[in-house]
């Protein structure tokens, strides 16, 4: 019996099992749904390319807010969390490893304390009236006569999803460039410098970037996948879904908006299938620039 499970395929299956029924599965029926009108009581009706056409062309409040506003809190949060994750990552490697560990926990812990913390912290930071920390702090040195709405104003609350965002974007992606660059060989650096490195800057283009390619890629998709499927930030900030006036609506909240607000799961679906796509473009443009060549 033993020989006869002693092959990988045994080993795999587990994985494979779970991988179909959690992530192909749900996606093919995601996009089957996204050719039909399906308001999650009637039988499903197939209407072809509707739904996209009336994505892309008819709803206004996709291609004027949500669309922008995904991208410039992806390509903002996305990069600058991913440089923060990296120099963070390579400043605590320099350091002994008792206080590299305390200090690596208390980077990763917002990411699993987001979400209370925005709604205790964050939410008591940006509050509206004089008790709010900053409009206090705002009040006493004289800058503002009366206290500013951040949290409902179309005018702050993208620039507020971003900071916040960015305070907790220390997640696994960090935690493995951490790993990676405290897993390269020494004697490379060694070896760097007998052979003419001159300064730390080198040191990090030519040898810790190269040597930790992989976690690297990592980082970099983990990051593009939190970005764009970010949502819950401005809901919970704000208040509500849809966010005031859609300045925190973002393409979750839209999904979120019309799925489970309006029932309307076909065109919920055809929403996420664009969402996949463009997860999927630019996860395959970061393996091309991040990926290894060879």
């Amino acid at each position: 019996m033993i020989r006869k499970i002693n092959k990988p395929i045994w080993f795999l299956a587990p994985y494979v099992v779970l991988f179909v029924v959690f992530i192909i599965i749900p996606v093919l029926i995601a996009i089957g749904l996204s050719f039909t009108y399906f308001n999650t009581i009637e039988t499903p009706d197939f209407i072809g390319l509707k739904n996209y056409i009336e994505l892309l062309t008819r709803d206004e409040v996709f291609m004027q807010y949500v669309l922008p506003n995904t991208i410039k809190f992806a390509f903002i949060v996305g990069p600058v969390g991913y440089l923060m994750s990296f120099l963070l990552a390579w400043l605590l490697a320099q350091i002994p490893h008792k206080p590299r560990t305390i200090l690596a926990i208390i980077l990763y812990s917002p990411s699993m304390t987001a979400g209370i913390a925005m709604t205790v912290v964050w939410t008591v930071m940006f509050s509206g009236d004089s008790t709010g920390y900053l409009n206090s702090l705002l009040l006493q040195i004289g800058l503002i006569q009366e206290p500013i709405q951040f949290l409902t104003s179309p005018d702050h609350l993208m620039n507020i999803m971003i900071l916040v965002s960015l305070w907790g974007s220390m997640g696994v992606g960090f935690l493995a460039m951490l790993a990676g660059i405290l897993n390269i060989d020494q004697t490379l650096y060694e070896a760097a410098y007998v052979d003419g490195l001159k300064n730390r800057w080198q040191e990090i283009f030519y040898i810790t970037i190269p040597s930790m390619k992989p976690q690297m890629l990592f980082g970099a998709v983990m990051a593009v996948v939190g970005t764009f499927q970010a949502g819950a930030i401005g809901v919970m900030l704000s208040g509500g879904n849809p966010t005031p006036q859609y300045s925190g609506q973002l393409i979750v909240n839209h999904i979120e908006d019309y799925g489970f607000i309006r029932y309307l799961m076909g065109y919920a679906s055809a929403i996420s299938v664009v969402l996949l796509v463009l997860v999927y473009a630019i996860s395959r443009a970061t393996f091309k620039l991040l990926g290894e060549r060879d």
